[in-house]
């Protein structure tokens, strides 16, 4: 029997960070992260930008990666990346870099749903980490900027969707309210941080009717943009003196509107092993709300470390890693995909 390890690189460029990870089998040794700060100037992220930063900051991050793994590239025995969904000019960059290095050192190349990794970014630990990862089947609560889905998870190999929005997501409904609270981008991490000393309790928002396990958030979008426009008429100073109130409002309306289809999921399928990933499981709101869920209902739930909730290469890694094991790999001739379907 083989017992040697497998070392993975992982590449994630889907938006506007540059990410390279490698893993040891289902460990992780290194996950670096190259932030763009450019788009701050913006309030959001300029595709040709993110693009170009990309360009610059893929062959460090992977140079840092093998370094901190003390792994040397001809030690790799294949190489993960994000094939989407995302933005298509900075997944040429990842996708491009992946399909050339793969070539040069003769090893497989392995294509990787940007979605399903951040589920899989639940079972991501560091080497000496103690460490608890969820059991299957388990539903997972995928929450980020582009996306809002409910998916049902019986293996690594066997995801499904369940319910997931109709429009916009929670993490955009974050980050559009931060923007008409003029709060600098990116704006969840402001509202989570100023929520936390507001009365979350002060105003009441909308939570939409949706059919099933569905989400939608253009409507609260909206009923927040027509509130803010009452009570800024009513009085100009309402943001100054409020602010914090209103985040707090905001965030617990839209854990509320989250989490209300999460227990709906759990008593339609009967599974209580819950997670949660993608960038807004780092809201602190939702964490502790997904706790106390844990406590009242009895649920398992689990959250991952900060690291690998936003958008990170150690995710794309550990799914490759999975797909090397049942020999799942992809060929050269591959092209990213800014809509990869599920």
């Amino acid at each position: 029997m083989n017992n040697k390890p497998i070392y993975i690189l992982g590449i994630e460029s889907s938006c506007d960070e540059t990410s390279a990870s490698i893993t040891c089998d289902d460990k992780i040794l290194s996950n670096i992260i190259a932030g763009q700060d450019v788009h701050e100037r913006y309030g959001g992220v300029v595709p040709e930008l993110a693009s170009r930063a990309h360009q610059q900051q893929i062959i460090p991050a992977v140079a840092a990666a093998l370094e901190e793994a003390k792994v040397s590239k001809i030690d790799l025995n294949a190489i993960a990346f994000t094939r989407g969904p995302g933005l298509i000019g900075s997944l040429l960059v990842g996708t491009s870099f992946a399909k050339a290095m793969a070539m040069a050192l003769d090893i497989p190349l392995i294509e990787v749903n940007h979605m399903q990794a951040h589920v899989i970014g639940n079972f991501a630990s560091r080497k000496q980490e103690l460490f608890t990862p969820p059991s299957f089947p388990f539903l997972c609560l995928t929450v980020s900027g582009g996306h809002t889905q409910i998916i049902k998870v019986d293996s690594f190999l066997s995801m499904e969707i369940i319910g997931q929005t109709m429009d916009d997501a929670a993490g955009e409904a974050f980050d559009k309210t931060a923007k008409m609270l003029g709060l600098p981008y990116p704006g969840g991490p402001e509202i989570d941080k100023l929520a936390q000393i507001g009365n979350s309790k002060a105003y009441k928002f909308p939570h939409p009717s949706i059919p099933a396990l569905n989400f939608s958030f253009s409507g609260f979008k909206t009923a927040i943009l027509y509130f803010l426009q009452k009570e800024k008429k009513a009085d100009p100073d309402f943001l100054s003196k409020h602010m914090a109130d209103v985040c707090a409002s905001v965030q617990q309306a839209i854990i509320e509107i989250l989490l209300d289809k999460v227990e709906k999921a759990v008593r339609l399928t009967g599974i209580k092993n819950v997670a949660v990933a993608g960038g807004v499981s780092a809201n602190s709101g939702l964490r502790k709300a997904l706790l106390e869920k844990q406590d009242k209902n009895g649920w398992t739930v689990n959250i991952p470390a900060f690291e690998y909730c936003t958008d990170n290469a150690a995710m794309i890694a550990l799914y490759g890693y999975h797909k090397f094991k049942a020999g799942v790999f992809t060929t050269l001739d591959i092209t990213p995909i800014a809509r990869y379907p599920f």
